[in-house]
C-alpha cells in the first residue's frame, strides 16, 4: 500500500511539471484578460464567485453606473433644510420692510368712551299733626365720548426713510447669507460628485486587480500543495491577495457612503429607492403657494371650529340664566303665595 501511494505521488510531480508551463499562460491570459476566468479549474476565484462582479449577488450595481447631472443635483439641493430655513428668514425680513412702511399709522390713536348711571335720593318729612310722609327723587344720566389724538414724534419722522432703508439691508443680508449657505452646499456636492465619479473608476481597478491576486491565489496554493512554493512565499502571496480583496471592500463601502451622504445632502434618491425602503417626503415636492394655500385652509377651518365653541357656550351660559331666572321666579311666587295664605289665616 505504501509503494502504490509513493508511486502515486511521483506521478502527480510529473504531471504537475509539464503543467507548470500552463499554469503560467493561464495567470498571463487572466493579467490581459483582468476579470476573465483564468481557467475552469481554479473556478473559486473572485470573478467567477461573483464577488467582484457587482452584476452577481450584490444588491448596488455599479458596473455601469452613474450619478444624475450636478445641474439636478443643484436643483433638488434646494428643498435642503437649511436652505428653506435661510430662505424664510429672508420672507421675514420682507414683511418687516412692508411694516416698517405702515409704521407711520402708529402715531394716530383713537379712543371711545360710554358710561350711563341713576341718582336715587330718599328723604322723610314728619310732624305732631302730619304723619311721616316719604319722598323719592331719580335721575338718569349718561355721556358719551369719541376722540382721536395724533402724536408725532420728531425723530421717527425723520428716521423714517432710514428705517424702510436699513429693513431692506436686512432683506439683502438674508438674501446674501442663503445665497452663501447655497454655494457652501453646491460645493459639498461638487465635490462629492467629482470624489465618486473617481472612485468609480478606481473601484474597476480594484476589482480587477482582486481577482488577479485571487486567481494567481488559487494556483500558488496548488503549488504549495504540490511542495512547489514554501510555506513563506505561499504567506506572502496570500498577504498580497487579503490587502487586494481589502481594498477593493473599502472603496467600495467608501463610494457608498458617499453616494447616500450625495441623497441627504441633494434629497435626490440615487440608489435608495432601488436598494432600500427610504422615500422623501411629499412636502418636499411642494411649492410655496401649495403650503400657503394649505396654511390658509387650517386656518380657516380653525376658525369656523372655534366659531361653533363659543356658539355653544354662549347657548349654555343663555340656558344657565333662564334657568336662574326661572328659579328666581318660582321662588317670588311661592313667596307671594307664602304671604298671601299667612294674611288669610290671620284673619
Amino acid at each position: 500500500m505504501s509503494e502504490t501511494s509513493t508511486e502515486y505521488h511521483f506521478i502527480i510531480i510529473s504531471k504537475s511539471e509539464k503543467m507548470i508551463r500552463v499554469k503560467h499562460l493561464i495567470v498571463a491570459l487572466s493579467l490581459s484578460a483582468a476579470v476573465i476566468p483564468a481557467s475552469a479549474q481554479y473556478n473559486k476565484s473572485g470573478i467567477n464567485a461573483g464577488f467582484f462582479d457587482s452584476s452577481e449577488g450584490s444588491q448596488l450595481n455599479f458596473t455601469n453606473f452613474h450619478l444624475p447631472p450636478l445641474a439636478v443635483l443643484f436643483e433638488n439641493a434646494k428643498s435642503n433644510p437649511n436652505i428653506l430655513a435661510l430662505a424664510k428668514q429672508q420672507q421675514i425680513a420682507q414683511a418687516e420692510v412692508a411694516k416698517q412702511k405702515r409704521h407711520i399709522f402708529s402715531y394716530v390713536t383713537g379712543h371711545a368712551s360710554y358710561s350711563y348711571g341713576k341718582a336715587d335720593m330718599w328723604g322723610n318729612n314728619s310732624s305732631t299733626y302730619s304723619p311721616t310722609l316719604y319722598q323719592f327723587q331719580g335721575s338718569e344720566q349718561s355721556y358719551w365720548n369719541i376722540g382721536v389724538n395724533l402724536a408725532i414724534p420728531v425723530e421717527d419722522i425723520l428716521d423714517l426713510k432710514a428705517a424702510v432703508k436699513r429693513k431692506r439691508l436686512e432683506v439683502d443680508a438674508a438674501q446674501i447669507a442663503k445665497d452663501a449657505a447655497f454655494d457652501q452646499l453646491k460645493l459639498q456636492i461638487a465635490t462629492l460628485w467629482v470624489k465618486i465619479t473617481n472612485n468609480l473608476v478606481a473601484l474597476k481597478s480594484a476589482s480587477e486587480n482582486a481577482a488577479i491576486y485571487q486567481g494567481a491565489g488559487s494556483i500558488n496554493q496548488e503549488q504549495f500543495q504540490n511542495g512547489e512554493m514554501s510555506i513563506e512565499d505561499f504567506a506572502l502571496t496570500k498577504e498580497r491577495e487579503n490587502g487586494a480583496v481589502s481594498n477593493y471592500q473599502s472603496l467600495q463601502t467608501q463610494i457608498t457612503t458617499d453616494i447616500i451622504t450625495l441623497e441627504i445632502l441633494t434629497h435626490t434618491p440615487i440608489i435608495t429607492n432601488t436598494t432600500t425602503d427610504i422615500t422623501l417626503d411629499e412636502a418636499v415636492d411642494k411649492s410655496l403657494k401649495d403650503l400657503e394655500k394649505e396654511h390658509k385652509e387650517f386656518e380657516k377651518r380653525l376658525k369656523e371650529e372655534m366659531k361653533e365653541d363659543k356658539k355653544k357656550l354662549d347657548d349654555i351660559e343663555k340656558a344657565e340664566k333662564k334657568a336662574v331666572k326661572k328659579e328666581a321666579d318660582a321662588r317670588e311666587k311661592a313667596k307671594k303665595a307664602e304671604q298671601k295664605s299667612q294674611k288669610k289665616s290671620s284673619k
